[in-house]
């Protein structure tokens, strides 16, 4: 059993979302939809044995490229496609070979759709999607024109309206978001900061700061990569420390997706809450309805 948490640069339209969900669903167990309307994302979570989950992720993405047309897209969060990212989960360490196959085989299928696809995490080097994103669309485009890179399956143009897909494999992590109650982005991004590893920060920790123009509020949004050396309990700490000390509080929070049942326990544990988070949203609960 693995998992996928494809990313989808759709966010706002239900038919849409729902379409490309049912794609998904195909040849594998849907287990959560997660959109936001500021992002202009949503966020799969399926499992399933590697043919299902390769047979299913092609099939979104044939039904998201008919849909989408990136081209048309305004939302805050970073992206190159209309698939952006296509990551297999192992969610044990003896699985890890058999998502790095199925990453493998789904960027070959990509590729043969037409989709320029880029290998991150366990099969692309340990590379991050930050490192195609910098920039966005235009930059990669700059990038693939300069042969400063190419894409490791499919054609070496981008179509404006695709984009690009980035395949990848990787152990789980926690995609969570909170909003400070200010509408002064600078503080989030100031935050943001002081908090991710790249800046001296948690380790394992990605942060990046953002107005979201439909709530009115600005958010840190994170990844937090490796969740045992940074639990996420510690993560909310720091953070609301860190807006504490700029006289700011944390006004919600937004767990993107599910969770391993062991970061809720963790959190129970040290007596930490988790904004937004509840045991409905454990990844092993989902998976034994």
């Amino acid at each position: 059993m693995l998992e996928a948490v494809p990313n989808v640069s759709e966010g706002r339209d239900a038919s849409v979302i729902a379409a490309v969900g049912e794609a998904f669903a195909s040849s594998a167990r849907l287990l959560d939809v997660h959109s936001d309307e500021d992002h202009h994302r949503s966020v799969y979570t399926l499992v399933g044995d590697e043919s299902g989950l390769v047979a299913s992720l092609v099939a979104g993405a044939e039904r998201a490229c008919a849909l989408i047309d990136l081209r048309r897209h305004d939302g805050v969060h970073p992206r190159v496609g209309v698939l952006d990212v296509a990551p297999i989960v192992y969610l044990r360490g003896q699985d890890a070979d058999a998502a790095a196959s199925a990453a493998l085989v789904l960027a070959e299928r990509i590729g043969e759709h037409g989709l320029p696809a880029f290998l991150y995490g366990d099969v692309g080097a340990g590379r991050r999607p930050a490192f195609f994103r910098r920039g966005g669309l235009a930059e990669l485009e700059r990038r693939l024109a300069a042969e400063e890179l190419g894409p490791d399956f499919g054609p070496s143009r981008i179509d404006p309206r695709s984009g690009a897909v980035l395949v990848g494999a990787r152990k789980p992590l926690v995609a969570y978001n909170l909003d400070l109650a200010t509408d002064d982005v600078a503080v989030a991004k100031e935050v943001a900061a002081a908090v991710r590893e790249s800046s001296g920060g948690l380790p394992g920790v990605q942060a990046i700061g953002l107005r979201l123009p439909r709530s009115g509020r600005v958010q840190v949004s994170m990844n937090v990569l490796d969740v045992e050396r940074s639990p996420l309990h510690a993560v909310v700490t720091a953070v609301t420390h860190e807006a504490a000390a700029k006289g700011v509080g944390v006004a919600a929070g937004e767990l993107v997706g599910l969770v391993p049942q062991h970061v809720l326990d963790d959190a129970a544990a040290a007596g930490i809450e988790l904004p937004g988070v509840d045991a409905s949203r454990a990844l092993e609960r989902r998976m034994a309805l």
